[in-house]
């Protein structure tokens, strides 16, 4: 008799070898077929077929990473709100009050970028979030 998680094992392996797989076959791809081309022109930086205006590794303010991160988090949570408000109607107490729990902790974490200063782009205002390096 077979075990019962051979079917497991057997989709972790395979979940494993297929990108491992192709990994190795793009290394070796580009080994053997794709030469590299090394050298003044190959190397220099390319904006549009003019020459560059600004040095190759530009400094950026963590608060741009920040908010950009927070606008995906809060974009993909409205995803989520999308399933409670086409059944509105039809939900449960208890859907209802996960609904609202949902909307609560998403309420709650916009308060707090806001109360830390996240949310401020203009103004001489300093955001009391500290970043090692800033």
């Amino acid at each position: 008799m077979a075990h019962p998680f051979i079917p497991v094992l057997v989709f972790f392996a395979v979940a494993l070898a297929v990108p491992i797989g192709a990994l190795v076959l793009a290394r070796l791809w580009m080994n053997f077929f794709t030469p590299i081309k090394r050298g003044k022109e190959k190397n220099a930086l390319y904006e549009c077929g003019l020459e560059p205006i600004a040095e190759s590794q530009t400094r950026f303010h963590s608060q741009y990473y920040l908010f950009g991160l927070l606008f995906l988090l809060f974009d993909v949570e409205t995803v989520f709100l999308l399933p409670f408000a086409v059944t509105f109607l039809d939900l449960s107490v208890g859907a209802f009050v996960v609904a609202m729990l949902f909307l609560l902790l998403l309420a709650e974490g916009l308060l707090w970028a806001w109360s830390k200063g996240l949310l401020n782009w203009r103004g001489s205002q300093k955001s009391n979030f500290t970043i090692y390096g800033d």
